[in-house]
């Protein structure tokens, strides 16, 4: 799949009632491992929150998403997650099937610029690479989390999430928090 895409080649698959098969094969992603994370909140908070739980999967991400908050929903990927290659298919196996392929912060411009897409979307994101460090990953995960959640229950949800000493995580969150202060 990736050597067509990479040459210019139309692709496509037929693959039955699965939405999130088919964005994945298409995307040119990794698909040997991948999380189906359903449709993300409409709340920015809770989005960010759930974003930063996936941080450290090891795995492409495939999310639904509205094509009214695509872009949002991109931009905020792109900042919690880091700016990862992705894939933005709509209306797979249809007509007027289209998969744009980019990073997410480009994604998320082009779709802020030309408005919601028409149609079902489903988003893949790649896996993060495996050089990312820790620590960003996890102050990442942990200033998402802080925007729904306290302290303690953000160092716990990102603690479960990552697999991480959920002492460590608290630790780090607290100097977090005492760094942002003015």
């Amino acid at each position: 799949m990736r050597a067509c895409i990479d040459l210019g080649l139309p692709v496509t698959v037929v693959p039955g009632p699965s939405a999130p098969v088919a964005a994945v094969l298409l995307s040119g992603l990794a698909s040997d491992r991948f999380l189906f994370a359903g449709f993300l909140s409409a709340r920015r908070a809770e989005r960010r929150a759930t974003l930063g739980e996936l941080v450290s999967v090891p795995a492409s991400l495939v999310f639904f998403e509205s094509p009214q908050r695509l872009a949002e929903s991109l931009a905020d990927m792109a900042e919690v997650l880091g700016d990862r290659p992705a894939a933005v298919a709509r209306e797979l196996t249809k007509l007027f099937e289209e998969v744009r392929r980019d990073t997410l912060a480009r994604l998320a411009e082009a779709y802020a610029a030309s408005g919601p897409p028409k149609g079902e979307v489903t988003v893949v994101v790649g896996r993060g690479a495996p050089a990312q460090t820790l620590a960003i990953d996890l102050d990442r995960a942990l200033r998402a989390a802080f925007e729904s959640q306290s302290l303690r229950d953000a160092a716990a949800t990102v603690a479960a999430a990552t697999g991480l000493p959920r002492r460590q995580v608290y630790a780090r969150a607290l100097e977090l928090v005492q760094s942002d202060k003015p």
